[in-house]
């Protein structure tokens, strides 16, 4: 009801939309439908998992593992908002109501943001391990782990409202075939007929504060890990060091390098076809393979996985 009260005050010509998808190619429209099928349910069984195996159990009920949880809770929903209408557009014309694509547009920008925000609170939460052991749970008590992650959502909902705010003000008369697999702010851009300088401003602003300055923090957090490790003699104790950032590290880069290529490139300048290899590396790559890379070099993961099995097996 919201999106539709919204709407009414749009004088947008269209009332809906067409999602062209990935690709065009009709040979490829099958296997890629497989493709994403398999990546979207391992997406979904990855992440689920992880939450499950570090709800049940206690020993993981700590500020590292907290934060994972958040990452795995924002991966699976916005790669839920943004999979299954990928993977109809690959079987068949995909539709989408304007209401419906504001809606998708929130979400995401929602959830993205959000990961953002967690990503930083997990380096920072590194470094008050690493450089700041014996006041580590001082630091990060309960409380302070409560109120980043209420910070995180917090920011995800200001920079997504204020993103689809923008969007609801366009109107859009060149069309409503979107050149993508989602409705995302560059191709909703593409087709307004009115000026899109306050929303390419608005979108530089937010993503200036929610990929720039979280990159910074990341940043400026592993240059202190990386000083206060060679520092450290024993090299067990600098192989562990390396081991607990190195995952961090993998799941930063792909999240912050593909979103910053995309978002920080002035929109004139810009191709839909680049802007699609860099969207799925952000909302689908990421997604699926946080899990793996948290959980595989994780030896707590490991040893609560296998007590998780062995209560449903033996229950």
């Amino acid at each position: 009801m919201f999106w539709r009260r919204m709407a009414s005050g749009n004088d947008s010509l269209v009332t809906e939309f067409i999602l062209l998808g990935l690709t065009q190619e009709p040979e490829l429209q099958v296997p890629l439908f497989f493709l994403f099928l398999g990546i979207f349910v391992t997406t979904v069984v990855g992440n689920i998992g992880l939450l499950v195996v570090i709800g049940l159990n206690p020993p993981l009920h700590t500020p590292m593992y907290y934060f994972l949880f958040n990452l795995s809770l924002t991966d699976l929903c916005y790669a839920s908002v943004i999979m299954p209408k990928m993977l109809i557009s690959f079987i068949k014309k995909n539709n989408i109501s304007y209401s419906e694509c504001m809606a998708q547009l929130y979400f995401f920008a929602f959830f993205v943001i959000s990961e953002c925000c967690v990503l930083t609170s997990m380096a920072y939460d590194r470094y008050v391990a690493i450089c700041k052991p014996l006041l580590y749970k001082v630091i990060m008590s309960p409380q302070v782990c409560l109120m980043l992650m209420m910070g995180t959502y917090a920011m995800g909902f200001v920079g997504a409202m204020a993103h689809t705010g923008c969007t609801l003000r366009l109107t859009f008369c060149n069309g409503n075939i979107i050149n993508h697999f989602m409705c995302g702010i560059p191709p909703l851009l593409h087709l307004s007929c009115t000026s899109t300088y306050i929303n390419e401003l608005v979108a530089f602003i937010v993503v200036g504060i929610s990929v720039i300055v979280p990159s910074l923090t990341v940043f400026i957090s592993y240059s202190l890990i990386l000083s206060n490790i060679f520092h450290i003699r024993p090299t067990e104790g600098r192989s562990k060091a390396f081991s607990i950032c190195s995952s961090h590290i993998i799941a930063v880069s792909i999240f912050f390098g593909s979103s910053a290529f995309m978002y920080l490139k002035p929109f004139p300048a810009r191709s839909l076809d680049q802007e699609k290899i860099c969207t799925v590396f952000y909302t689908i790559v990421a997604p699926v393979m946080n899990p793996f890379i948290y959980s595989l070099r994780n030896k707590d993961v490991h040893v609560a996985l296998s007590k998780t099995l062995k209560r449903k097996v033996f229950s």
